[in-house]
């Protein structure tokens, strides 16, 4: 269904494999990904438990992942694969369709990379900006 012409569509995509389609269509590929989801789930409960009062971007990251972790796994189980719905392009160029499930994780990957990097910045100013005056 087209929502914004020549930019976004609603769509239905049943993806089998990983981000972006990767692996789709092989034997046992529900199997392993419900697995690397479980072990992905644990990992992020014990970091986000882990997590500090001082660290909230970092604790807020972690439960995006997670979010979008569960929301992806709840599908694998229901169906066997991962239903997309969200599709942007122009002209001929299409970005592979995805879920809010996957955007979650991208969003907190990405603050999870910026609160690190932050971070690593105050430890350890290796780099100073000039002083243009």
């Amino acid at each position: 269904m087209e929502v914004i012409p020549g930019f976004f569509d609603l769509t239905h995509v049943r993806n089998t494999g990983g981000a972006f389609g990767i692996f789709s269509g092989r034997r046992g590929g529900t199997v392993f990904f419900v697995s690397v989801s479980f072990i992905a789930l644990g990992a992020l409960l014990f970091l986000l438990r882990r997590a500090g009062e001082d660290e909230k971007n970092l604790a807020l990251s972690f439960s995006l992942v997670l979010a979008g972790a569960i929301g992806n796994l709840i599908d694998r189980l229901l169906y066997g694969e991962v239903i997309d719905f969200l599709e942007f392009y122009h002209a001929s160029f299409y970005w592979p369709a995805f879920n809010i499930a996957d955007s979650a994780i991208c969003i907190g990957i990405g603050l999870m990379a910026v609160e690190l990097l932050i971070r690593d910045h105050k430890k350890n100013p290796k780099y100073q900006a000039p002083n243009h005056k």
